[in-house]
């Protein structure tokens, strides 16, 4: 049974996402500030925190160095009322997995949740294998789908992508596309349609051995 911690300062928020994901098995806690979840995390080892991005006192983006300091394993889903793709990008350089639109859809987090802990799977077995910390751009699911797209395609621009990967919305595909693009993984012709760069398709026969490894 995973372990969820949902740090959010708006208490009728917490209440319903308790009560949602206790429902879908989660053993779950919550705290108010940065300041209790840092109590928390020093107590009791949790999977992943859903940390919201505006908090008092100390936000949540400030707030994710610690956080990963006190549960270097833990991941970090920033939950932001800001669609953007810099404040989201931002989030994960300091060590975010993943970061999720207010409002959203209790189906859409869900499948973020359970796309984390796939990914926190992917991570021991890369960390099992030895990789470079260079094909940590590959432990995302949508991303590797995003490879295996444009590896069956010359060239595919951004809204085919979004429907071929059956993916609502199309902020969260272009926030991955820039993460392939600044790993140098993928690249842009002038049409703006996206393809494999030299690395990227080194990248797509590495991701082929990691399946064949991690597939039980």
């Amino acid at each position: 049974m995973k372990k969820i911690l949902i740090v959010d300062d708006d208490r009728e928020f917490r209440d319903h996402l308790i009560e949602v994901l206790k429902e879908e098995g989660y053993q779950i806690e919550s705290a108010s500030s940065a300041k209790e979840a840092y109590a928390l995390l020093s107590a009791v080892e949790f999977d992943i925190v859903l940390l919201d991005y505006l908090m008092p006192k100390q936000s949540g983006v400030d707030a994710i160095s610690e956080i990963k300091r006190l549960r270097p394993k833990v991941k970090v889903i920033m939950v932001t009322a800001f669609a953007s793709i810099e404040h989201a990008i931002d989030a994960i350089k300091r060590g975010a997995t993943d970061y999720i639109s207010k409002p959203f859809k209790i189906d859409n987090l869900l499948l973020t949740l359970r796309r984390v802990i796939e990914e926190a799977k992917f991570d021991e077995g890369m960390k099992k294998m030895d990789i470079d910390q260079t094909l940590s751009a590959l432990a995302s699911p949508i991303r590797r789908n995003i490879l295996k797209l444009l590896r069956d395609r010359e060239e595919t621009r951004l809204m085919e992508i979004t429907r071929e990967l059956g993916i609502e919305d199309h902020t969260k595909v272009v926030f991955h596309l820039k993460m392939l693009k600044e790993a140098g993984i993928i690249d842009q012709g002038k049409g703006k349609a996206y393809f494999h760069s030299k690395e990227g398709m080194r990248m797509i026969e590495c991701l082929k051995t990691l399946e064949q490894y991690l597939t039980p």
